[in-house]
């Protein structure tokens, strides 16, 4: 079953059960996809929706911190609660050991030596980290750390 078949069942249960926080957060996530696939030639494959929730997911992070700043806590949870339904959708997390021996493996395919060549490590760890869901600041930190440290 795919990411999208799996939204759509979950959806309907939710309506069955009238579970409004979960409709509404479902219906947002079917939203973002349906517009995802406007986009594309064909339907949304299970890369793309990993792609579409990741973004939703980052987004969610994002507007809890901006509410938590300035002192809206109640939205700031909703935001979270959000954030835990959309990243029950998403495949297993990367380990930070994973992330680190993705980082490792990437300096020495491409011959790294400084931070020049940030761009090309981040670019091979995530290829080697493909499939798993990937905190893109964590990765970038470890390769910073790594690159700095030769």
């Amino acid at each position: 079953m795919t990411i999208v078949e799996i939204i759509n069942r979950d959806l309907t249960e939710a309506m069955k059960a009238r579970e409004a926080a979960r409709l509404s957060a479902l219906r947002m996530i079917k939203t973002a996809l349906k517009l995802r696939e406007t986009e594309l030639p064909g339907p949304v494959d299970d890369g793309e929706a990993t792609k579409v929730l990741n973004t939703l997911l980052k987004q969610r992070r994002d507007s809890a911190e901006q509410y938590r700043a300035g002192g809206r806590e109640e939205l700031a949870i909703k935001e979270e609660n959000e954030a835990r339904l959309i990243e029950s959708y998403l495949p297993a997390a990367a380990s930070d050991e994973e992330m680190r021996r993705a980082i490792d493996e990437a300096v020495a395919e491409t011959g790294a030596s400084s931070m020049k060549d940030m761009g090309s490590v981040m670019k091979a760890a995530r290829s080697r980290l493909e499939g798993r869901t990937v905190d893109g600041k964590a990765l970038s930190d470890l390769a910073k750390s790594k690159l700095s440290g030769q």
